[in-house]
């Protein structure tokens, strides 16, 4: 059959005639030589459609999904259970783009979900308004600090090291390229050092960062951080948030958070080995010409009507060019209404019973690993759905033996945190059953 890509040789020589050139050889002259490949690719012969399929299919065949396994590894990445409803309404043509609706009159059905999952996100951390169109949890508090350094005019972060580290890195990233200082800060057993952020905050700090629950899934002491954040006037005070804890914790606008973000992915989205994600951000109406990304309102139109508008454009880069708040193109538009329809269709009691089944097998599940002393809980304090574990075992000898049993197992703290030496982070969300939970332990118990 024809090869996938149809054009022969001759095509390649008419091509190459039309635009002058000899061959393919004189058309890359302007690189240096020795920029160029020495050699031919390493690929195959070239295959028609239907061979290209086959070969992608049989290649697919060789991961393990967690379709194959039984997940236990979370990390800021989590296995929900996703309702059916998402996948029927993101597959609806109106929705499946990801474009910025500049254009509000024939972009209602578009704006309106937007409209409708910022006014969730409000709801749900108790903040005055939330945009849309952060990118994942970590650029949502990347954009967060340059939110804060903006307001405060100041040039450094303090941030916990109970972050999530791919948080971390990007924020450093990002941070570098902003002339802005980025202070981390040690835990204590699992939790932020207080004293020690004690002694970073001063006159010049724009911004504290913590998570709670924290990247070992334990909840942080917020009141008694924003206590410490606030003894700096102005500085403000950015808490990263697991959505799905909101359903049982307190909002974190009533602890004295000035800026709420997020990884959305818990929100109805697939794992998809890694992203896309969503990032989502909420704060304060004295922050709001601050707040980076698209903000939708609604009004009304000539007739009447309830309508929906992109609003305070003036922040954005097509307006301010570059002294707008951030540099956002894309709108994450089918992520953003996959949220938006999960949190409608769980509703709060939904989403509070999400939340404790987790909670509650989670506890069940550290327990049980740990009854017969053999791994021991890393950390004493109330944790969420993940929880750190300790043994005589490596980390990576444990996870290889799992796999082995269909079995994905936990987070190595090895190589981010070298002081918890074995430590393995086990994340359970409401889809793990008591049976899967005990044949973890079984599983465990056995290597020792």
């Amino acid at each position: 059959m024809y090869p996938y890509i149809p054009n022969t040789k001759e095509d390649e020589k008419r091509m190459l005639e039309a635009i002058g050139f000899n061959d393919v050889d004189e058309l890359f002259s302007d690189i240096p030589k020795n920029l160029r490949l020495d050699g031919g690719l390493d690929l195959k012969p070239s295959m028609s459609e239907m061979e290209v399929a086959s070969y992608i299919t049989e290649l697919s065949e060789t991961n393990s999904t967690i379709n194959d396994l039984t997940c236990f590894l979370g990390a800021g990445a989590y296995d929900h259970y996703i309702p059916s409803i998402i996948g029927h309404i993101l597959s609806r043509s109106e929705f499946y783009t990801s474009y910025t609706p500049y254009q509000a009159e024939i972009s209602q059905g578009t704006l309106q979900y937007i409209f409708e999952y910022q006014s969730l996100i409000c709801g749900l951390t108790g903040m005055d308004v939330a945009n849309a169109s952060l990118y994942d949890g970590g650029t949502a508090i990347a954009e967060a600090a340059f939110m804060a350094s903006n307001i405060t005019r100041r040039g450094e972060v303090v941030i916990s090291k109970t972050v999530n580290p791919q948080s971390r890195e990007v924020l450093k990233t990002y941070a570098h390229l902003q002339g802005i200082k980025v202070i981390e800060v040690e835990d204590e057993g699992g939790v932020t050092n207080l004293e020690e952020l004690k002694s970073h905050v001063t006159d010049k700090t724009a911004a504290v960062i913590v998570q709670n629950p924290n990247f070992f899934g334990i909840i942080e002491d917020i009141e008694a951080i924003e206590e410490i954040a606030h003894s700096q006037r102005r500085t403000q005070f950015i808490v990263s948030v697991d959505p799905i804890s909101l359903g049982i914790l307190k909002t974190p606008a009533s602890q004295g958070v000035d800026v709420v973000v997020g990884e959305g992915q818990a929100l109805g989205i697939p794992l998809n080995f890694g992203g896309p994600y969503l990032g989502f951000i909420a704060t304060t109406k004295s922050n709001m010409r601050r707040l980076p990304g698209r903000i939708v309102g609604q009004t009304i139109d000539v007739d009447e009507k309830r309508a929906f508008v992109l609003t305070l454009q003036a922040r954005e880069q097509h307006i301010r060019r570059e002294k707008a708040t951030s540099n956002i193109c894309s709108n994450q538009g089918i992520l953003t209404l996959a949220a938006a329809v999960y949190l409608i269709a769980l509703g709060k009691r939904g989403l509070r019973q999400v939340a404790l089944q987790a909670t509650q097998k989670a506890h069940y599940a550290m327990n049980k690993i740990t009854e017969s002393g053999k791994y021991k809980p890393l950390f004493d304090k109330p944790f969420f759905k993940e929880f750190a574990i300790t043994s005589s075992v490596g980390a990576d000898e444990i996870n290889g033996k799992l796999l082995e049993e269909g079995i994905l197992g936990g987070y190595s703290l090895d190589e981010k945190y070298p002081q918890y030496e074995n430590g393995v982070l086990y994340a359970v969300t409401e889809k793990r059953t008591k049976d899967e939970i005990d044949r973890l332990s079984s599983v465990l118990e056995g290597m020792i």
